[in-house]
């Protein structure tokens, strides 16, 4: 599933071509993606213009002038794929040609600037929903979520309060989305590598008994800001069906300190450990035993 920097690059390549545009109509060319799409869906967009798209988590949000807000989350396959006027796209320097098999196009904008954009989506686990901006804190798709890690809410001494008194590990902590949203499997396992922590770390312990963190606490939030920069700007990670709006691929997976790099040499400089991977919560974990402590 696509994490947030690959929902990031997603939205910024959107970005251009919706904000401040007009949506001339939408094609619903399926009733439903993973959950059936609202019976006014196409009603309350058409004719609509986008006055801003921002991203919660790993939902990309567009603002409507109406006062409603499009939420739309990729799922497990989902892409958007921009076709700026009649001519074509624009590829970029990572350029993916795409199928020209048009079956799993599930929803399509035409925007009043001539561009389209389509929703691919083979395994429909992807949603769309309307919801109206006055009644977004109380969404149930948004209202547990936690602090965005790029956010100015998200530092040490909050991650540390958070985690008081868990006795779950320290992965498992991070990838609760109540905790702290839009992190996933790959950039949890890539900072605390970085931030030099072992995945099975008891998560209480980022706290001190007085309730300030710790000073890997401090380590570990430096370490998630810094790979969820260098992801994003890098595209994010292609490793099944991540794609760029133009079609280009993240290229991240290339600097990938321990994610799939098992029984290879751990990066840390002067460590000489191998890359181990074990199951965690059902999920692959990727890990040094030697400088992770």
């Amino acid at each position: 599933m696509p994490e947030l920097p690959e929902v990031e690059t997603v939205r910024r390549g959107l970005q251009p071509v919706m904000e401040g545009v007009k949506i001339a109509r939408v094609e619903a060319r399926r009733g439903d993606l993973r959950f059936p799409l609202q019976k006014d869906f196409r009603a309350r967009l058409d004719g609509q213009v986008v006055t801003g798209l921002g991203r919660r988590a790993k939902y990309i949000l567009a603002d409507l002038a109406s006062g409603d807000v499009l939420l739309m989350h990729l799922g497990m396959s989902g892409s958007f794929r921009v076709v700026e006027g009649a001519n074509g796209t624009v590829p970029g320097d990572f350029h993916y040609p795409r199928s020209e098999d048009r079956t799993h196009d599930h929803i399509v904008f035409h925007m009043a600037s001539g561009a389209t954009i389509a929703f691919n989506d083979p395994r429909r686990f992807g949603y769309m929903k309307i919801v109206k901006r006055s009644e977004m804190e109380q969404e149930p798709f948004l209202k547990a979520l936690g602090p965005e890690p790029l956010g100015n809410a998200f530092d040490a001494a909050m991650l540390a309060r958070a985690c008081a008194g868990k006795k779950t590990n320290l992965k498992a902590a991070l990838l609760d989305q109540r905790v702290v949203a839009g992190l996933g499997n790959i950039y949890v396992c890539e900072a605390l590598h970085r931030s030099h922590l072992s995945p099975k770390r008891v998560a209480s312990t980022l706290a001190l008994r007085s309730g300030a963190p710790a000073d890997h606490a401090k380590r570990l939030v430096s370490a998630i800001h810094s790979v969820l920069n260098d992801a994003i700007k890098a595209g994010g990670s292609s490793l099944r069906d991540h794609r760029q709006t133009s079609g280009e691929l993240g290229y991240f997976q290339h600097a990938f300190r321990v994610y799939d790099r098992e029984n290879e040499k751990c990066p840390t400089p002067k460590c000489g450990g191998t890359v181990k991977r074990f199951v965690q919560g059902g999920r692959s974990t990727f890990w040094c035993p030697t400088c992770q402590k």
